[in-house]
């Protein structure tokens, strides 16, 4: 018992160090967490009642942070405690929390894997899986922009793993909440149904019409103007073909310079690959892998979405601690995949908007793949996974030696 509290502590006191990073750069004026001060600049433009939407910046963005709110509405309601202290001070107060939510996703992992060592501590291993994935780009670029998918991230693990399912009426809550934050979780509605929690699928699905409606009391205008053209306009996110935004759409549009018709092709390949990440949820959920089941969907849903931003792809963080606990129960192709995963995602993907122009390298195999490379990897991890016969006959055993 006083290990497992030794473990939280440690990661207690790397979250507190990025708390007071936050309060140093405030006392010297420093220009940290640029997405941090958009999310209090959107709380503060809502309690003032002015409008979230109608302009390109808010005016109570810091000057290093002139960015859109691009977030739904209920966001700005969600991220109102960060309005009560100044922006790099909020930054802080978000990475801590962040980090806290990393090894708390770790641990729930642990805890729920087929197999692990008995040395393999759920709190010891999540703390560690935690703090080594600070090294990574997706929680990095989270941290350094102050940006709040790991806690988004951690609300889905926490409804998925630990409250659905259970006798109760909170099931599927907090991935309403999450969805009403940012739109992509509301794929996590449709692995419930899949997964056969259908109750638990209707409760997500009312809790996010449920804070629309709220929205729609409280802000008539922001909910109005979002709903029928913010959240269609696509240049308030950014240069959405540039390489760091890593998605289906973001490749096509690379390949085909931005035609008309790249968004259209990238969600006719999505469907396809939604075909086989179906196969593998139901075949996982099945076989009692419910990790297993949450990771492919995660990873569909970060290759579906228009935008998937490298910040976004935190979903690594329970990846690496299944493999983890895989490799250290002897799994020879978890002891390859696992030094990959972490390889490939320490990299930022080649920075590329317009292939060959402006100094930028030329398009070729090798640019195409490290562009690339975050979408690449689940697409063929998948199918690596849902055409191995060992898979298709005993998922069980078979995944826990992937």
């Amino acid at each position: 018992m006083r290990g497992r509290w030794i473990a939280w502590v440690v990661l207690g006191l790397v979250a507190a160090g990025f708390a007071a990073r936050g309060v140093f750069s405030f006392a010297h004026g420093w220009p940290e967490g640029g997405d941090t001060a958009v999310y209090q600049a959107g709380a503060a433009t809502l309690l003032h009642g002015d409008p979230l939407y109608d302009a390109d910046v808010l005016a109570a963005e810091p000057d290093y942070a002139k960015l859109p709110f691009t977030y739904a509405p209920f966001a700005a309601v969600l991220f109102v405690p960060l309005v009560l202290f100044p922006p790099q001070v909020a930054w802080g107060l978000l990475n801590a929390l962040s980090v806290v939510s990393l090894g708390l996703v770790a641990w729930l992992v642990l805890r729920r894997v087929p197999r692990r060592p008995a040395w393999l501590s759920p709190v010891w291993g999540g703390v560690a899986v935690a703090l080594l994935m600070l090294v990574t780009k997706p929680v990095w670029v989270t941290l350094e922009y102050g940006q709040i998918n790991a806690v988004l991230m951690a609300m889905v693990v926490v409804d998925v793993l630990v409250v659905c399912g259970r006798s109760g009426r909170w099931g599927g809550v907090l991935i309403g909440v999450a969805a009403a934050t940012k739109l992509t979780p509301l794929i996590f509605v449709v692995h419930l149904a899949l997964t056969g929690r259908k109750a638990d699928a209707a409760r997500a699905a009312g809790t996010f019409a449920g804070l629309q409606g709220l929205m729609l009391l409280i802000a008539p205008h922001d909910t109005s103007r979002f709903w029928t053209h913010t959240v269609f306009d696509s240049s308030r996110i950014g240069p959405t073909q540039w390489s760091w935004n890593q998605s289906l759409g973001s490749v096509v549009r690379r390949l085909s310079e931005m035609a008309s018709w790249s968004q259209p092709v990238a969600y006719a390949i999505a469907a396809v690959l939604a075909v086989g990440a179906v196969v593998l949820v139901r075949r996982y959920h099945r076989a009692g892998l419910p990790v297993h089941a949450l990771l492919v969907t995660a990873f569909l849903a970060l290759l579906v979405s228009p935008v998937s931003w490298i910040h976004h792809w935190v979903w690594i963080v329970p990846l690496v601690a299944l493999l983890a606990a895989a490799a250290c129960t002897g799994s020879r192709a978890a002891w390859l995949l696992l030094p990959v995963t972490v390889f490939v995602f320490a990299q930022r993907p080649l920075h590329s908007m317009n292939p060959g122009q402006n100094g930028e390298p030329a398009l070729n195999a090798w640019t195409f793949l490290l562009s690339n490379a975050y979408v690449f990897f689940p697409v063929v991890l998948g199918a690596i996974l849902l055409l191995n016969r060992e898979t298709r006959a005993a998922p069980r055993e078979a995944l826990h030696a992937a």
